[in-house]
Parts: C-alpha cells; structure tokens; sequence
C-alpha cells in the first residue's frame, strides 16, 4: 500500500538527502525514535517539545517485527502502515520512517541529526547515537515523560475495561 503522507520516507538515502539539504538551508534537524504503538498524550508532549528544539522534526518508528522484539508477541497493536501514517499527520512531524534494526544506531550514523531526542531517564552518554550526534558538534537531549502516561498504562486500562465487561 502506498502512504498517504508525503511525510513518510521509505527509502533512507532519501532521507538522508532531504536531511542534508535541510542543513544546507541553515535548518536545524531534531531526530527521535520509538515504537510509538498507542499515541497517548505524553506522545505528543514528547514530541512537541522535540520539534520546539529545532526546525525539522524527523521520526524513525520501530518496525513491527523490533517492537514485537522488544515489546513481546502481542505487540504492536497498530500495525507499521497504521503507525506511519498517524506519526505523519502530526503537524510537528516533518519525516518519518521505520528502522528494524535492534537500535536507531545505523540510522543516526546515516542521517546525522543536529540533535538527538530521547525520552525518559536516560543519562545522554547512554542514549544511543550520541556518541555520534556529540562528535559532529551537536546536541543530545533527554526529555521527561508526563508523569501517569505510558503505552503499558494504556495497555492495562484497555485490558482492565475490557475484563470489567465480560
């Protein structure tokens, strides 16, 4: 199926050009990554601050073979396709792909981002890529979460109402 969004980027030397020529314009390129499953309100804080630390916000989704990987056999719930298209239509959004790789690693090296997102508690030496992202002279940044939203709390809520019906 073709995507909807011209957002979407299925091919990676692609996206590198269109990263390159972002930078040549003087622009700023914020990258992040994740499984991005069930969007839920700390998403889109997450990510509008991501985009608010640059000028182009670009979005690598695991792919549902690596969020299976990670995340256990009944992950994800929305697939790929699904998954692209949602991360596209978001109006902070300017590219997103998908990585299948156990890490964003081979991306980041590709792509070279000006800043490098990551959200949660990870220390930026621990982030990865940033080793990466620091030696070409940018930045790496850890962004909270908002407290009480997550996809496995999401996750129990679906499954605690579903269970309180049957």
């Amino acid at each position: 199926m073709k995507p909807l969004s011209n957002k979407i980027v299925e091919d990676q030397s692609q996206l590198q050009q269109q990263v390159r020529q972002w930078q040549e314009d003087g622009l700023k390129v914020v990258f992040t990554n994740g499984c991005f499953d069930l969007i839920h309100l700390g998403h889109i804080q997450y990510l509008r601050e991501a985009k608010a630390l640059g000028d182009k916000l670009v979005v690598a989704l695991n792919t549902d073979a690596s969020v299976s990987r990670l995340k256990g056999s009944h992950r994800p719930v929305n697939d790929e396709a699904s998954r692209l298209e949602v991360m596209a239509a978001f109006e902070f959004t300017d590219a997103v792909t998908t990585f299948g790789e156990e890490t964003p690693y081979e991306i980041i090296q590709l792509l070279r981002p000006d800043v490098l997102v990551k959200g949660g508690d990870w220390a930026v030496e621990k982030i990865i890529g940033s080793d990466i992202v620091l030696s070409a002279g940018g930045k790496v940044i850890s962004l909270s979460f908002a407290p009480g939203y997550s996809t496995t709390n999401l996750e129990q809520k679906i499954i605690s109402a579903h269970n309180a019906k049957s």
